[in-house]
């Protein structure tokens, strides 16, 4: 009789003591993500349980009121790949990714959205460009070759455009900004998160500016991306200040 799979071992660690160094950590940003963070935490484990890096997946709880951290320590059935959970007090997906990064020992660290509407798949590439001396690695629904399975709403879609044309001088040569899929050379991404101040969705902006400000190279990798009608983004709750934090990071960096 064969022996049944393991449940893989989440554990409630300490921030910045990771139990094991790897090659490549995945953070995920998590506020009230109990209806879908099982189905991204099953893709996401299963895909690097097949991939030649050692990894592990971190959880990071925004404050959530639900579930959010019972599913993440329950982890996914028959696959071995860790996964650690980790709190954030501070509001908002800046700082629950930089909590989630900036506690990281792993050569490469990136984060991805919980709707996964960048199919996971996308590492692979991702991690040969690291590997072959990128120090971004980020999804673009706009670069050359990518595609939109499902659209946003057409509001979204006009507040997006807008926000694209207010970032694109503080990012040279990047077209998406926003797409949650990114991954980075870990001690040059915790170099420029240290100066890093915003904590909501304009963090991105911040963020890849600071990796071109120390020398970096940002790649954008082509990805073909699925809208979630279940995203917890609401234009008017986050949208209004993410285009007055980029505002502010304009004006600053003028």
């Amino acid at each position: 009789m064969s022996a049944v799979p393991a449940r893989s071992t989440p554990v409630l660690e300490v921030p910045g003591q990771r139990r094991s160094v790897v090659d490549l950590e995945v953070v995920i940003p998590a506020y009230n993500e109990a209806k879908r963070l099982y189905d991204v935490l099953n893709a996401t484990s299963r895909y690097l349980a097949t991939s030649p890096w050692s990894s592990r997946i971190v959880v990071v709880d925004n404050g959530s009121a639900d579930a959010t951290s019972r599913i993440a320590r329950a982890g996914v059935f028959g696959v071995e790949v860790p996964i650690a959970v980790v709190g954030c007090a501070t509001a908002g997906k800046g700082a629950a990714v930089r909590r989630g990064m900036m506690t990281s020992s792993a050569r490469f660290v990136g984060f991805v959205d919980a709707d996964l509407a960048t199919p996971i798949e996308a590492l692979g590439t991702a991690v040969e460009l690291l590997e072959n001396g990128a120090t971004a690695v980020i999804g673009s629904r706009y670069a050359s070759g990518a595609s939109i399975v499902r659209r946003q709403p057409v509001g979204r879609r006009m507040g997006g455009a807008a926000f694209r044309a207010l970032t694109r001088r503080m990012v040279p040569g990047v077209s998406d900004t926003q797409c949650g899929f990114k991954f980075f050379q870990r001690k040059a991404v915790q170099h420029a998160l240290s100066s890093c101040e915003v904590t909501g969705f304009a963090f991105d902006v911040e963020l890849l500016r600071g990796v071109q400000a120390g020398g970096g190279t940002v790649v954008e990798l082509p990805v073909a991306w699925t809208d979630d009608e279940r995203s917890s983004f609401r234009p008017m709750r986050d949208g209004v200040p993410a285009f007055r934090a980029a505002l502010r990071l304009m004006v600053a960096g003028a």
